[in-house]
């Protein structure tokens, strides 16, 4: 295979992942998922936190998008699905299809996720127009990096998926660094935070983050990539892991 193509992207895409696509990309384990609090940060319209919570887990999700009336949103989140759908079909060769089988089948997944997600997304109108940004159920919280709306050390397991790294582009280092300090800042000490992937839509490493790590260790906290196992994304198959350090609060 030659040079690679980039996936064409302009803004941040609305994603539809399932509980069971979360599952395999991060890796999560029972013992990883019934600690205690998880929360998904950029979560879209994705089912995770859906899923999580008929499990018996307990999971909130984190996105700008949550302030959007609930047809809108629900409108936007499949016309982003075609979209997507249109743009994987003219690089599909790139791609990694032994998760989901066909491209076809990956577009059904999408539409599920979506629907699940849609199904238990009640956005409460009071609380969007006074500029509170939650919806209606307290699954879901309308909130951007990298200031992010809750206490310090407020979740077990914090999970992002598809947006750090992946829009380097668009985004600096100054904003990643402020987004996992903010990611760590609101993980219990020996918590844990997983982002994936860490590669930007040119399929490129992140540059910084050889540096963004040794910040993080310098601060106390532990570091490694961990395999993922969700194949799919070309030259992918690794996630960035961060275990809070124990016994202190906020991170510095």
């Amino acid at each position: 295979m030659g040079k690679l193509r980039e996936y064409e992207q302009v803004g941040v895409a609305v994603t539809c992942r399932s509980f069971d696509e979360y599952a395999s990309m991060f890796a999560l384990r029972e013992t990883d998922l019934s600690q205690g609090p998880i929360l998904d940060v950029a979560g879209g319209a994705s089912s995770f936190a859906a899923e999580a919570n008929r499990r018996g887990y307990e999971a909130v999700a984190a996105d700008p998008s949550y302030v959007r009336d609930a047809d809108q949103f629900q409108s936007e989140t499949l016309r982003e699905i075609e979209e997507s759908t249109a743009k994987l079909s003219r690089i599909r060769e790139q791609y990694d299809w032994s998760y989901y089988g066909s491209l076809d089948k990956h577009r059904e997944g999408r539409l599920r996720s979506a629907r699940i997600f849609h199904e238990d997304y009640k956005p409460d109108v009071a609380a969007v127009g006074d500029g509170r940004g939650t919806s209606g159920s307290k699954a879901y919280v309308a909130a951007a990096l990298p200031e992010l709306p809750f206490a310090d050390d407020s979740f077990s397991l914090v999970l992002c998926s598809h947006f750090l790294f992946l829009y380097a582009d668009q985004f600096g280092e100054q904003f990643h660094r402020e987004a996992v300090r903010e990611l760590v800042r609101v993980c219990r000490p020996d918590g844990e935070v997983r982002i994936y992937p860490l590669l930007s839509l040119r399929w490129e490493t992140y540059p910084g983050l050889e540096s963004l790590a040794e910040e993080l260790v310098s601060a106390g906290h532990r570091v490694n990539r961990m395999k993922s196992a969700l194949p799919f994304i070309p030259g992918s198959d690794e996630m960035l892991r961060i275990g809070k350090r124990g016994g202190q609060g906020r991170y510095k």
